[in-house]
């Protein structure tokens, strides 16, 4: 049977924050009607208690045209404000219904996108829009931002913010010779690009189609990624998308395809160019020619601002015209063309992004700031707040004795004086390097508290007073078996001292049942404990232990029973 990683199915393997939120739709154009559009869109959870409507994010792909790269980066800006995304026509769960090879040139697309935008933005309320694409999606961010170009909606007007991930500066510098030869390729059978693909797919993840992208030093995990992208772009829409970026020419001047500079230097909102260091499709040089082109156009730019500290009791401005910035930054080695969803930088890409929106589009971007003021508001807080203050925050270690695995944790909770982000890094930081949040909800604190002082954080959702089942009990040991060896590699790069010290925090709401259901699942199948063992060294650790019956009564089952069948 094929393995789970090994899928590359769209509709199978999305991810269940985007399966959740999504639906397959209808979008009519000036010139197209595209049937079955794969739409995700996720409100913000606290919108309607929350001054005005929050802008809102439209996440924009490029030529893979997958909403799932975007994925990591959604796991984060969903807590911040309501977000968009769509799968391009023909490309990843969306159906490929129009054969027309006009429909598929950038132009098109962003037409298509600014149509989906406006069905969503609640343009009664005036909401404005950020843009945020990669690669060919940051070229058609721009365009739909330029208000010096012709459009069919008023989307351009409601633009509030910019942000190109591996930006695109133009065609380069071909000539009109080199552009006719490209053209005259796409007329070759289809057939014959099929068995190119084929061939450059040969070797699977250590394929040239895979490397191109990852580098060869490029871990399992993001090879899969990339080959299970590659996998899913259909060869008819990947054709006629790249023809439409190729240029005709008339007596001199080009004539559409994808425009030059021109459409940067026309932007008039806060930007913020992203590159990353090792990107050799779209390299930093890229940047470098957006950001000359923006400033040769116009000298008054700013350069932003540090996200304003405000305590939860005012309402940070939220301006429909925000004064223009233009910031740029170059992510380290190893970032490259798949910063979006590179372990080792989706999550600094989301803080980067969080930042920028909260300092330079309004403040009420801040999760920080949104988490205070409806914690002072009573309208999003913890659970039981009395009962919460009575659990200690964190236990003691978990784990073979002298080698601690765990800390479990009761949730954080942004406005406590106790159990806040700062007061847990100034306390736990040089012990817990990571943070497992396996409640469902949104967490009533911002994670990003976390991520700046070195803590990563990561999302595993699971039913609140519901045993997780078998395959969450499966990803789970896998999740804390890739951070254990990512913490060995984190400990040599970063020097830390004692390294066999440093342990994974896992929090549900307080820290017990299915916090210590997990853990029990971890210390049985990785590290030789027998069931009742398991279970008593947890409850030594975080004093009474897993509290309900039920959770006591499934893990018996699971290694008692379960364990023999198999």
């Amino acid at each position: 049977m094929e393995s789970d990683s090994w899928r590359t199915d769209a509709h199978e393997t999305d991810p269940p924050l985007l399966k959740e939120n999504s639906d397959l739709y209808t979008f009519k154009t000036s010139r197209f009607e595209y049937h079955g559009i794969r739409v995700f869109f996720r409100q913000h959870v606290k919108a309607d208690e929350l001054p005005g409507p929050l802008p809102l994010l439209v996440c924009i792909p490029g030529l893979g045209g997958s909403v799932a790269q975007f994925h990591p980066l959604l796991s984060s800006l969903v807590d911040l404000a309501p977000c968009l995304a769509v799968d391009w026509p023909g490309c990843g769960r969306s159906e490929y219904t129009v054969a027309s090879w006009d429909a598929y040139t950038p132009q098109a697309f962003s037409e298509l996108l600014e149509t989906v935008i406006e069905t969503y933005r609640d343009s009664d309320a005036g909401q404005g829009v950020v843009l945020i694409g990669h690669s060919l999606g940051t070229y058609m961010a721009a365009w739909m931002a330029n208000m010096h170009v012709k459009h069919t909606t008023t989307v351009a007007r409601h633009v509030v913010g910019l942000v190109a991930i591996c930006p695109l500066s133009g065609p380069g510098d071909k000539s009109k010779y080199m552009w006719a030869f490209l053209s005259a390729l796409f007329w070759l059978p289809e057939s014959f690009l099929s068995l190119w693909r084929a061939w450059d797919a040969m070797g699977g993840l250590e394929s040239a189609s895979v490397t191109r992208f990852v580098g060869q030093d490029a871990d399992a995990e993001l090879k899969m990624l990339q080959y299970r992208f590659n996998q899913q772009s259909r060869t008819p829409v990947l054709r006629r998308m790249a023809y439409g970026l190729i240029p005709s020419f008339g007596d001199r001047n080009p004539v559409g395809g994808l425009p030059g500079l021109d459409i940067w230097a026309g932007l008039n909102i806060p930007v913020y160019l992203i590159a990353g260091q090792d990107d050799h499709l779209t390299p930093p040089s890229e940047t470098e020619k957006i950001v000359q082109a923006i400033k040769a156009a116009s000298s008054d730019w700013g350069t932003g601002a540090s996200p304003v500290d405000f305590d939860g009791t005012e309402v940070p401005p939220q301006p429909q015209d925000p004064p223009k910035v233009l910031q740029s930054i170059v992510m380290p080695s190893p970032a490259n063309h798949t910063l979006l969803y590179m372990p080792q930088s989706a999550r600094a890409l989301a803080g980067l992004i969080s930042d920028f929106v909260a300092a330079n589009v309004t403040g009420r971007l801040s999760l920080a700031w949104q988490l205070q003021y409806l914690s002072r508001e009573g309208k999003w807080d913890v659970k039981n707040l009395d009962k919460w203050r009575s659990v200690e925050p964190v236990s003691d270690g978990i784990g073979p004795e002298g080698k601690p695995i765990f800390r479990a944790l009761k949730t954080l909770r942004e406005a406590d004086e106790v159990h806040c982000p700062k007061v847990f890094v100034e306390k736990w930081g040089s012990m817990i390097k990571d943070v497992i949040d396996i409640s469902k909800d949104q967490p009533v604190y911002d994670p990003r508290g976390l991520e700046r002082s070195g803590i990563h954080y990561h999302k595993f959702p699971t039913v609140s007073k519901v045993p997780p089942p078998a395959h969450e009990v499966e990803s789970f040991v896998r999740c804390v078996d890739g951070l254990r060896e990512a913490q060995q590699v984190r400990a040599k790069q970063e020097n830390w001292q004692g390294a066999h010290e440093y342990v994974i925090g896992v929090h549900c709401h307080y820290g017990f049942n299915r916090t210590g259901y997990l853990i029990v699942c971890y210390l049985v199948e990785r590290c030789g404990f027998g069931l009742q063992d398991a279970i008593d060294a947890f409850a030594q650790a975080r004093p009474n232990g897993i509290r309900h019956s039920h959770f006591l009564d499934r893990l018996y089952v699971r290694y008692n029973i379960d364990a023999t069948r198999t």
